[in-house]
């Protein structure tokens, strides 16, 4: 892929970390009721069809009305925990990625820290960059994974878009389902394993935004009455941004750490559309069997939804010691970026 001059303008590309670390283990939560597309059919100005051809997605989920993002976090959590064979009080931060907050005072990750009973562990929130808060969240793992004190880091990146969609609008009714995925991050012995390298960019756009509820347009009768609590999404901007800048990033990120993206063994996307994914592929000459593929079931569940496809490929053994990796992902803002990584056989230098 050749990249034009002006690429970098509004990107910063760094290089990777010296510090290996390993996902010593994933897990993903997702509530039990399935909404297909013949569901939404019966509410919306749309065809099974027609959200097919345009979307790939075939059904997502939906979260309980009497439960909210950190339930979906907190069982995501302990089955990450379990798969890296971690108790709670072993955590030294839980990081939740998340747009879809419970509250906005105290932090969801709090929350969760709380109800996990990580004692001893920091709590921080990455907000506010949408689908790519992921991107961010596992960047702030890695930085902190540096720091000879911090071991293992939990990662959780969860939204619940159902609660800011608008009844009966078609354009953000049909893409978004709620789900909740986790990753542990430890420290391991395995020399070259962890951050390769990292590819950032953002520029302002509110083609994608929730307009009301913060300081410049504080919850109101008026804002109640007009929907603008509400996700508002320009889907031809979405596309445009997608598809110039995810291929962009990753091709950023990757000759950062030496390689090609042909080069790379997996890649770990934003489950968005999968005529994005598509183009993105095609673009980056990579073979589509490389990237899994989870929003046909699970729709685009923000943050999360590059988790599902990591926590795929590591259930089914695909994700092997040495294998490279992307994760990449954009969200509102906009926001955008990739990270390169190397995988690593866990070991008891994290625990």
């Amino acid at each position: 892929m050749t990249l034009a001059p002006e690429l970098a303008a509004d990107t910063h590309t760094g290089t990777g970390l010296p510090v290996p670390f390993a996902v010593a283990g994933t897990g993903v939560h997702l509530p039990p009721t399935v909404v297909t597309n013949h569901d939404l059919s019966r509410t919306l100005d749309t065809t099974d069809e027609w959200i097919v051809a345009r979307t790939g997605i075939r059904e997502r989920r939906r979260l309980a009305p009497e439960l909210a993002t950190s339930d979906m976090c907190l069982a995501a959590a302990r089955a990450a925990l379990r798969a890296a064979a971690l108790g709670p009080a072993q955590l030294d931060a839980v990081i939740v990625a998340t747009y879809t907050y419970d509250q906005p005072l105290p932090s969801t990750s709090l929350i969760v820290k709380d109800a996990l009973g990580a004692v001893r562990a920091m709590a921080m929130d990455v907000t506010q960059a949408a689908c790519a808060s992921g991107v961010h969240a596992i960047l702030l793992a890695a930085h902190l994974l540096q720091n000879p004190s911090i071991g293992n880091v939990l990662v959780l990146a969860a939204d619940c878009a159902s609660r800011v969609t608008r009844p009966g609008d078609r354009t953000t009714g049909v893409f978004f389902g709620d789900a909740a995925a986790a990753a542990v991050l430890t420290r391991t012995d395995t020399p070259g394993a962890g951050l390769l390298s990292y590819d950032l960019g953002s520029q302002l756009s509110y083609q994608v935004q929730i307009p009301a509820g913060g300081s410049r347009l504080p919850t109101s009768a008026d804002t109640l009455a007009t929907g603008g609590h509400h996700l508002a999404m320009d889907g031809r901007a979405v596309w445009e941004a997608a598809t110039t800048r995810l291929p962009r990033s990753i091709t950023l990120a990757a000759r950062r750490a030496g390689l090609e993206p042909a080069d790379i063994d997996h890649y770990f996307l934003h489950q968005a559309n999968i005529n994005i994914l598509d183009h993105t592929l095609r673009t980056l000459g990579v073979p589509a069997e490389r990237a899994p593929i989870t929003l046909d079931k699970l729709g685009n569940t923000g943050a999360a939804g590059m988790f599902t496809a990591l926590h795929d490929a590591v259930t089914h053994g695909r994700l092997q010691p040495g294998d490279t990796y992307v994760m990449s992902a954009i969200g509102a803002g906009f926001h955008w970026g990739t990270l390169c990584l190397r995988h690593s056989r866990t070991d008891v230098s994290g625990r």
